[in-house]
């Protein structure tokens, strides 16, 4: 096994979480290590987080405690530097990041492979209302943004449909986590 980053994006309510859990699953045991994002949010949705105040977060931000940080939807995110001692082991590390961010992101790990999470319209509309994390007015407006995204010249990039049924989505993403383990 060779190793590499993968850096998984995608708009809100595409079921970025729920492919990370289903590929955890599927390659437990295999050299996959799924990395945790430290969050300025509360507990709970699913998603592997650990949860920081503002006050936790800036500290660890100060001492150079992230390998990957980013701000948005007026939250902090950030992926712990430990992925750098996974990725010179020979591990293949899987994060979950922002499309904002891809760029900076790249910038620190030109080797990584970005995987874009998309689902249609109605599908993010109906994830999103179900997480009962926003009021309905702030879900229409995060569909209203549907920010486009640009692939970087020369990145390695795949893109998932995760509109239907979770085994085929899950099964696209795992394929794509296996050929980036294999090198």
């Amino acid at each position: 096994m060779k190793g590499g980053l993968i850096y998984v994006m995608g708009p809100s309510g595409a079921g970025k979480d729920t492919l990370l859990h289903y590929a955890r699953e599927r390659l437990a045991g295999e050299g996959v290590v799924f990395a945790h994002r430290y969050i300025t949010r509360e507990d709970g949705g699913g998603e592997n987080h650990i949860s920081l105040s503002d006050a936790e977060f800036e500290a660890r931000a100060q001492r150079g405690l992230f390998a990957l940080q980013w701000g948005s939807h007026a939250l902090r995110y950030g992926v712990g530097v430990e992925i750098d001692q996974w990725l010179a082991l020979g591990c293949t590390v899987v994060v979950n990041g922002s499309r904002a961010y891809a760029g900076e992101a790249l910038a620190r790990y030109p080797q990584m492979t970005l995987v874009h999470v998309e689902a249609a319209q109605h599908v993010l509309a109906a994830r999103l209302a179900s997480r009962a994390r926003e009021t309905p007015e702030q879900v229409a407006a995060r569909l209203a943004r549907r920010a486009p995204f640009e692939v970087p010249a020369g990145a390695a990039f795949a893109r998932i449909d995760n509109s239907g049924r979770l085994e085929v989505a899950g099964e696209a993403f795992v394929d794509v986590v296996r050929r980036v383990a294999a090198g």
